[in-house]
């Protein structure tokens, strides 16, 4: 259940990344009752994954998660750019993410 809550976690913080885009700011209302939403809902269920999981593996799974699907967002919604080099390091941190949870304990 934790590998559960900590993937939640992630995604919630891909939402909350990307709801910052949106907020102008924190100028717009409801993107940014929604980003905040998201960001606490965010560091909810990391807590309860860190309550089973080391805090060093859930941590960096969660920003990773964070990041590279931030990134791939920002490459779809936002035409960021796509180059070799950038797709080979997010499949870098993915591969990290795949290591952390392959040795973890739980």
């Amino acid at each position: 259940m934790a590998w559960f809550h900590l993937v939640i976690a992630g995604l919630l913080e891909i939402a909350w990344a990307i709801g910052l885009k949106y907020t102008d700011r924190f100028t717009r209302l409801w993107p940014s009752l929604l980003t905040v939403a998201a960001m606490i809902a965010s560091f909810y269920f990391l807590g309860q994954a860190l309550r089973i999981l080391p805090v060093g593996t859930g941590y960096a799974v969660w920003t990773g998660i964070g990041a590279v699907g931030t990134a791939l967002l920002g490459i779809l919604l936002f035409a960021e750019s796509a180059a070799p080099t950038r797709l080979l390091c997010l499949l870098l941190i993915i591969i990290g993410i795949i290591g952390l949870k392959c040795t973890s304990p739980e």
